[in-house]
């Protein structure tokens, strides 16, 4: 029997991703980060973990910012969730300025609740300070070379 948490969880899954039913492993993530615990989550390619993460930003009132170390990569992902008709934001140095700025300030006012940063975007000072002033609930790194070449910082 699941819970009504759960219940809640699948109809997010059903109405926002089209899936019926979570991946092995993808609940307990989930959960986890909705109870606010530091997590670590190992899945292969295409295990869903891009969902581990999503689901709570959308789910929660939490802002969330995804470190993805690929351009490619944040532009797929933003342009799925987009597709989806999820607001979602990126930084990236193949952005022009204008695009930047208006995709931070959807973020920066909470009409976005997910901000797709580079490890260089999140790292640069003025990045830093402006995050200061705002309320970040998770910090989800996609990918662990990240953490290893960013990490110290």
């Amino acid at each position: 029997m699941i819970s009504n948490d759960e219940a809640k969880l699948i109809q997010l899954l059903d109405e926002k991703f089209g899936y019926s039913s979570f991946r092995d492993g993808q609940f307990e993530v989930i959960q986890e980060i909705l109870n606010q615990q530091n997590t670590l989550s190992v899945m292969p390619t295409g295990a869903g973990k891009s969902l581990c993460y999503q689901v709570p930003a959308i789910y929660s009132n939490y802002r969330t910012i995804v470190v993805s170390p690929l351009v490619a990569l944040i532009d797929d992902q933003v342009a799925a969730l987009r597709s989806l008709g999820i607001s979602v934001s990126k930084s990236h140095s193949n952005q022009d300025r204008d695009e930047r700025v208006k995709d931070w300030k959807s973020f920066q006012s909470g009409e976005s609740k997910i901000l797709y940063l580079s490890p260089e975007g999140l790292m640069s000072e003025r990045m830093l300070q402006a995050l200061k002033r705002i309320k970040i609930g998770l910090f989800a790194i996609d990918e662990a070379h990240c953490i290893v070449k960013w990490g110290a910082d």
